[in-house]
């Protein structure tokens, strides 16, 4: 487990089902991942039932994002991870209550020391839809610099947007 005073970013548990179920069936964030269609409980606790898959197996890591209660507040991942290469994304999504409150920014610090310290990762990297200006600041914030843009790469609600392409490499190697 990975924590601070103010959150802990753990393994998903059996009891994370209806968060989980919650998260992944909020339509208004489909476009962020590419999903069409709704995740069904049974498909959820299938998926609840690999993840404790090592990430070198897995070739990802989803945590929970809760706080200090052990309540579910969002989630973090590290995917494509490609420990030849050492890099991996990083996607991370809070429930809308908790959002704008600093607990983004403390779950990135923390999932960021995981990757560089113990995964001895050289870079990671973030995809961030053109519209999302919250998120944009954020990773800026965090030193993720923007260093391409995927014109007109994806469509929702009848229009194209434009995906901007941050990363952030450990210069401790």
């Amino acid at each position: 487990m990975l924590n601070n005073s103010a959150i802990k970013l753990r393994a998903l548990e059996p009891d994370d089902l209806d968060f989980l179920f919650s998260i992944e069936n909020q339509t208004e964030y489909w476009h962020l991942s590419d999903t069409l269609q709704p995740f069904s409980k049974h498909f959820l606790q299938q998926y609840l039932e690999h993840a404790h898959l090592d990430i070198y197996e897995a070739k990802q890591l989803r945590l929970v994002i809760a706080d200090p209660k052990d309540c579910p507040i969002g989630l973090i991942d590290l995917y494509d991870f490609n420990p030849k290469h050492k890099r991996a994304g990083l996607g991370i999504i809070l429930d809308q209550n908790y959002q704008g409150k600093g607990y983004g920014k403390t779950a990135i610090n923390l999932m960021l020391n995981y990757a560089f310290d113990t995964l001895d990762l050289h870079q990671v990297y973030v995809t961030i839809n053109s519209e999302n200006i919250n998120s944009i600041k954020l990773f800026e914030l965090l030193g993720f610099q923007l260093i391409g843009e995927q014109k007109d790469w994806n469509y929702s609600k009848g229009h194209y947007y434009s995906q901007y392409f941050y990363q952030k490499i450990n210069h401790v190697h």
